[in-house]
């Protein structure tokens, strides 16, 4: 009899705590059909709390932190309090079950836009998930002349997968023929060196943010994505819209990808 469930049962291989009862990264095994593209997510199941034995019947969006060649699965999430999720994704440990959709979701993927030129990867908080599947996988690095990967959260703690992003950017520059990684890491409650204590929002309108990469936002050969909070979503996608980008439409490929992390 064939399997009819639309989800499979995964066993969490490790959790990493970046944010002590903040931020976490959780790794758990992945089902060999399960196929996605870089920058989409997969609904995650956990069974009710009384019963963790039970079936899943709360189920949450993440989008995958690994690349589509990796042969786990990895999530990066904020514990929220009082959530009815990720509180409980966060006590798991070693071995336990966590369920995972069949499929995958979601459009903030490269095959929205034609390659060449710059690739900006503009983050808040936990939305830069997306692109850090993006980072490790090798799509962006050789369709694109530059990528520049803006992270902007509220402490420099909260700085999750800086050291990755750090040797990516080293391996990419040892290695011909790989676009350049810019990484650009913004607080708005601390001063970090070399970069201003801002949000992200306000570095687009001043221009500052084009200043810290050493490269300008033209919309002729400059593709942007934006995933985090929806405020700051709005804002960046007015600024960014006066300014020529939008998403694609009727066939036509944009320059401009948006989708709320929250």
């Amino acid at each position: 009899m064939s399997d009819t469930k639309k989800y499979t049962r995964q066993t969490v291989l490790s959790v990493h705590p970046w944010v002590a009862g903040k931020l976490f990264s959780l790794r758990c095994t992945r089902d060999p059909d399960f196929a996605f593209e870089a920058g989409q997510f997969a609904r995650l199941g956990l069974p009710a709390r009384d019963d963790p034995q039970a079936e899943p019947t709360i189920w949450r969006a993440y989008s995958m932190v690994s690349a589509p060649s990796e042969q786990a699965l990895e999530f990066y999430s904020i514990v929220v309090p009082d959530g009815e999720f990720s509180t409980r994704m966060a006590h798991l440990a070693p071995g336990d079950a966590l369920y995972v959709d069949k499929t995958a979701f979601g459009f903030l993927t490269l095959s929205r836009f034609e390659g060449g030129g710059d690739l900006w990867l503009m983050a808040s908080g936990t939305g830069l998930s997306a692109f850090l599947a993006m980072l490790r996988d090798t799509q962006a690095r050789q369709s694109y002349r530059r990528v520049v990967i803006v992270h902007g959260v509220r402490q420099a703690s909260e700085l999750a997968y800086r050291d990755e992003i750090t040797s990516l950017r080293q391996q990419w520059a040892q290695t011909p023929g790989q676009a350049e990684l810019i990484y650009l890491p913004i607080a708005t409650r601390e001063t970090l060196p070399g970069m201003p204590q801002a949000r992200l929002t306000t570095l687009i309108a001043s221009g500052e943010l084009e200043t810290l990469a050493g490269i300008p936002l033209v919309p002729e050969h400059t593709k942007i994505m934006l995933c985090g909070n929806p405020d700051m979503l709005a804002d960046a996608r007015k600024l960014l819209g006066e300014r020529g980008f939008a998403p694609g439409r009727r066939g036509i490929p944009g320059n401009l990808a948006v989708e709320n992390y929250w």
